[in-house]
């Protein structure tokens, strides 16, 4: 089991998908396992919704790194 390509995976279709965006604020276990289906054993999930997690706030705060730059 590879959680560093569940966690790619999972946050290229969530980022995606402004409905699966919107669910993972609101139920980030329940909007990982959907995405994942029944391939991510019970006890990575945690693992996995903690990575997504990590990544969306990074790739956010370069987005915004990236249109501070575009300003001056």
């Amino acid at each position: 089991m590879d959680i560093t390509a569940m966690v790619k995976d999972a946050v290229e279709k969530i980022t995606k998908d402004g409905d699966l965006t919107k669910a993972f604020q609101k139920d980030p276990v329940d909007t990982v396992k959907k995405v994942a289906g029944d391939k991510v054993p019970a006890e990575a999930i945690d693992k996995i919704v903690d990575g997504v997690k990590a990544k969306i706030k990074i790739d956010s705060a370069a987005g915004a790194l990236g249109s501070l730059k575009k300003l001056f």
